[in-house]
């Protein structure tokens, strides 16, 4: 439930707190001007109005869910579920993005909103030529057109935040201008906002995990994903770690073309993920071998994460220079990774955690299970919450720990990937709980299922044990410290805290 005020200068926004039948107002005051040129940072006019339009569509089922504990009735999670799935699924922008994301947190939701919010897309309306000829002139200036050699002016790909369209440099290189939407700082804002009630919502239905970290948590990375700045420095990262790895691709980010709302970098140029479903086990293994590389090679040396292992920000190149070039299925030589936006550092005795719980699940040493879960920020474990995080564990750690070669999973389907363990934890953390899930647990974990989802698509079957401790081996924690705080000061990138 959401209103405005008419009051000059003063807007009141009215949204349900866990309190059944309790609103609380919110009393945004207009800004003082200045003589700040960037009109869009957060703007006022912009916030208040994506406020109310939010906040109607979530508000509404706050309000339903609340009047149903409040008078005694017993909630249709499936019916809420769908419920919000509608009252989002008109909003485009970043509210869908975190609807999304969420839905690909294991601890964020209970499961039937989990699988509703899963099936939302979070594609924007693409801006018309008219309107990108406004945003590029906003952001390189009048003659901005004239230090491209071509530009395309409708976008080759679209999302919730920004779209990217085709261009050519003067020097002949095939270029992705990737362009942010106007007023997306306002509206991230307020969307924000409004998932604190999503939050309250899932504090009512399912009080088995305390989420305040996790609404921290993807608070801090929807920002991010803002900053265009910060992710041409995260790309830069990435090229420095895999200069030397002919079988992962990096885009060259041109610092001359780029702004805060602007990234102009080199196309990399290949086939969608899926395209190789058909492919011969040994090629999908191929593909396989270099996700795994390009995700767990960084965490482990550096500190750092691709947090969005989506089938869209992989392509895959081909050998020689006319692979494909008649339709055909060529022979897979690598991926490209295609966007940082999303990227999530660590401190680095939190890889040491994640390491030390391996072994040990490997080495049945529960002391050290214990260790890690304490290092990642996990406080007050009992012997029973202990084993009941241990069951997640042991389905995130399994390939890892079995060896063998085999699939990701057995008996499963790309969807459903960790939902039963996961209903199975919540189910339990109700009785025993709740847990406060750490910051940092975030997205490592939201991340994992996501490099598994993709390992189901393909079907790759491999020993996936060998190819972990190939990774981790000789891994001593002063080194990666050193490590990273070399590569991350050369890329631009700001070195992590514990809690940030």
């Amino acid at each position: 439930m959401s209103q405005s005020s008419a009051h000059y200068g003063l807007t009141h926004l009215v949204y349900w707190t866990q309190a059944a039948g309790a609103p609380i107002y919110m009393h945004v005051r207009r800004p003082v001007l200045n003589d700040r040129k960037d009109d869009e940072e957060n703007r006022l006019s912009a916030r208040a109005a994506r406020y109310v339009r939010v906040g109607a569509n979530v508000g509404a089922v706050a309000a339903r869910v609340a009047g149903q504990r409040l008078l005694g009735f017993g909630a249709d999670d499936s019916k809420n579920a769908a419920a919000l799935a509608a009252a989002l699924g008109g909003l485009k922008g970043p509210i869908m993005k975190v609807a999304q994301l969420m839905a690909t947190i294991p601890e964020a939701l209970p499961a039937e909103y989990a699988q509703e919010l899963s099936q939302l897309q979070s594609q924007a309306p693409p801006m018309g030529p008219a309107f990108v000829r406004r945003r590029m002139m906003a952001e390189l200036g009048p003659e901005w057109a004239a230090r491209y050699k071509s530009f395309e002016p409708q976008p080759a790909a679209s999302a919730s935040l920004g779209q990217v369209h085709r261009a050519v440099g003067h020097d002949g290189r095939a270029l992705a201008v990737k362009l942010q939407y106007p007023d997306m700082q306002s509206a991230v804002e307020a969307d924000l906002n409004q998932l604190k009630v999503v939050f309250a919502l899932h504090a009512r239905m399912n009080p088995a995990v305390d989420t305040g970290e996790i609404l921290k948590e993807v608070s801090a990375r929807l920002r991010e994903e803002l900053d265009y700045e910060l992710e041409a420095a995260h790309t830069a990262l990435y090229a420095l770690i895999f200069k030397d790895e002919p079988r992962i691709r990096v885009p060259e980010v041109l610092a001359d073309l780029s702004t805060k709302r602007l990234l102009t970098m080199t196309w990399l140029e290949g086939r969608k993920l899926l395209d190789y479903k058909p492919a011969p086990l040994e090629d999908r293994n191929a593909i396989a071998q270099a996700m795994f590389k390009a995700w767990w090679y960084p965490f482990s040396h550096y500190g750092v994460i691709h947090g969005d292992p989506h089938l869209g920000n992989y392509t895959i190149f081909e050998e020689g220079s006319a692979a494909g070039a008649n339709g055909a299925l060529g022979k897979p030589a690598g991926i490209n990774l295609l966007d940082y936006g999303c990227i999530r550092t660590f401190p680095t005795p939190f890889v040491q955690g994640v390491i030390d719980l391996y072994n040990g699940l490997l080495h049945n040493k529960r002391e050290l299970v214990v260790h890690a879960y304490e290092t990642w920020g996990f406080g007050g474990l009992s012997n029973e919450l202990i084993d009941i995080l241990s069951i997640w564990a042991r389905f995130i750690y399994g390939p890892l720990l079995d060896d063998r070669e085999r699939e990701i999973a057995d008996g499963t389907t790309p969807g459903q990937y960790g939902r039963k363990e996961a209903f199975t934890v919540h189910q339990q953390l109700k009785e025993k709980g709740p847990v406060r899930v750490p910051r940092e647990f975030v997205f490592m974990d939201r991340a994992a299922i996501g490099l598994g989802v993709v390992f189901l698509h393909l079907g790759a079957k491999l020993n996936w044990h060998n190819m972990f401790n190939e990774t981790i081996e000789g891994f001593v924690l002063d080194e990666v410290a050193q490590r990273q705080k070399v590569a991350f000061a050369a890329a631009g990138v700001p070195l992590p805290t514990a809690g940030d």
